[in-house]
């Protein structure tokens, strides 16, 4: 019996064996046709996706690495595998002809000066003045959101009024222009996010005064300087090297400095470098907690009160671009106490302790206690009306103020004061009836003739935009004289250098103190006793 069951069991199976083999067959006949079509399919969908890939790469050839993008039509392995990970973004590649935008580069975090930017230029020392070479200069930017979709000739028009749309055009022809590191040979070419610009110029500084940075103080955490008048602390506008980080790096060999407070370019005294990021740090914590003082001394018109005087007016900004402050209700809450140190029948010489850091805080009260500085281009400007601010008294708007001071600098030849160049006045900040500052075609092609009638010592000027521009072209490739630039209107303009009095402001940052540190600058000439009004 048991001999039996085993010679019955291969049969059965056998028997089972041969049923799961007809019901298999059955399954596969009724889905072999659709797979077979999605077979088709796939393989139609890989040679599209391979044609697409040859003419994005037909500019270069192609590219063997890419061909792991392409599935394998006999394989929907292979077509899985090509697909990216999850969190892995694809490469983007565009339609034929569309521009591609490359990825940003990094750059590293903070201010940082090195040789290569301080051998741009030399210093030279004329009238009491010092001065740069003239020098080419390469501004660079990332596109800004604003700009995004609008071409390079729209972003030209409104937000680099310095030079006129002639100058542009020309600076295309001569080369200077890159966009992501390939010249421009267009202007109407429409920005994209992430576009990195670069445009050569050739670049000319205002002078400042020619006396030294003395150094008051030098350790381990932070460098002490005497800032004098008219040097800004950093690179600002037009101001590069001739500034005090730009003085220290090239002339002292004091590098990767932290400024840890500010002075005004016209406001002369104490100023605080941080060696390193962490006493940078630190030291900022303590101004946040009110740690520190500062002592300024000043210079006013008329006799000062011998009283001590405090002032708590609020401060308003009146307008960021050009650097101008009045009291007003709506103002931040600041404070300044006063005190005269003397008074010589004319003018009084004021210490000044500001509690709190509010812009042009002491100029401004001084202004409203009817004292301002007594030589304040600003503050003491018959811009402000018969009442020079005193009491807040101003018979005049804002907009009518602003297009007031700019009119009395441009007059002057001291924008720079306001911290402006020609290229910055808007509408809003000239008088409509005025000509306008921004120069067209063909009075760019005079400014070399009236260059050579002031005695402006240049070459005979083409008077050609297109032969300017290859001219400028190869200036700015060969850089050998860097003095002068075929396409820079500067180099065919006269200015007069101011007198290096008219560069000093009588206002001294005297002493800063910290809970573990305390640094002084001498009085200043003018704050002497003896010193008298010219």
């Amino acid at each position: 019996m048991w001999l039996g069951s085993c010679l019955r069991f291969p049969v059965l199976v056998l028997g089972r064996f041969a049923s799961w083999q007809f019901k298999f067959t059955r399954a596969w006949g009724g889905f072999k046709a659709p797979m077979a079509e999605t077979l088709s399919i796939e393989t139609e969908v890989a040679g599209s996706l391979k044609t697409l890939v040859q003419q994005n790469g037909s500019a270069r050839g192609p590219d063997p690495a890419d061909s792991r993008l392409v599935p394998d039509p006999g394989s929907g392995e292979q077509a899985l595998a090509a697909a990216p990970a999850p969190g892995k973004r694809k490469k983007r590649r565009g339609v034929t002809g569309e521009r591609i935008v490359p990825t940003p580069k990094k750059r590293r975090a903070g201010v940082s000066f090195s040789d290569e930017h301080f051998a741009e230029t030399n210093y030279y020392f004329e009238n009491g003045l010092r001065k740069v070479q003239p020098y080419f200069f390469d501004f660079k930017t990332y596109c800004k959101g604003r700009w995004v979709g609008h071409s390079l000739l729209h972003v030209f028009r409104t937000e680099f009024r310095a030079q006129p749309l002639a100058y542009y055009e020309a600076a295309v022809r001569a080369g200077r222009l890159h966009l992501n590191e390939e010249r421009v040979t267009d202007l109407s070419l429409v920005l994209k996010d992430n576009d990195f610009l670069r445009n050569t110029v050739h670049r000319h500084e205002p002078p400042v005064t020619a006396e030294p940075i003395r150094l008051l103080a030098e350790n381990e955490d932070v460098v002490v300087v005497d800032k004098p008048s008219s040097i800004p602390v950093h690179p600002c506008g037009r101001f590069r090297h001739n500034t005090v980080i730009f003085i220290l790096g090239k002339e002292h060999q004091l590098k990767e400095l932290h400024p840890l407070h500010r002075l005004d370019r016209l406001t002369s005294g104490v100023l605080m470098f941080a060696k390193t990021v962490a006493v940078s740090e630190r030291i900022h914590e303590q101004v946040r907690d009110r740690q520190l003082e500062k002592e300024y001394v000043c210079r006013v018109e008329g006799e000062f009160p011998t009283e001590e005087v405090t002032c708590k007016e609020p401060i308003l900004v009146v307008s960021y671009k050009v650097g101008v402050c009045r009291v007003d209700p709506r103002g931040k809450p600041c404070e300044t106490v006063f005190q005269r140190l003397s008074y010589n029948g004319h003018s009084s010489v004021v210490r000044c302790r500001p509690l709190t850091g509010r812009t042009h805080q002491i100029r401004v009260h001084l202004q409203f206690l009817g004292h301002p500085i007594l030589n304040d281009p600003i503050y003491n400007s018959a811009a402000w009306g018969p009442f020079r601010g005193q009491g807040g008294n101003i018979p005049k708007t804002d907009e009518e103020l602003l297009r007031d001071l700019v009119a009395e600098h441009q007059a002057k030849q001291s924008l720079d004061v306001l911290e402006l160049c020609e290229g910055d006045l808007s509408a809003e900040l000239t008088d409509s009836t005025s000509p306008s500052p921004e120069v067209d075609k063909d009075s760019l092609e005079e400014l070399a003739a009236a260059g050579q009638k002031m005695g402006g010592a240049l070459e005979p000027a083409p008077q050609d935009l297109a032969i300017l521009a290859v001219a400028a072209g190869n200036a700015a490739e060969a850089q050998v004289n860097q003095k002068t630039d075929p396409l820079c209107a500067e180099c065919r303009l006269v200015r007069q250098d101011p007198l290096p009095e008219d560069l000093v402001m009588f206002l001294h940052a005297l002493r800063y103190k910290g809970p573990d540190f305390e640094y002084f600058s001498p009085m200043p000439a003018w704050a002497q006793d003896d010193w008298k009004d010219d």
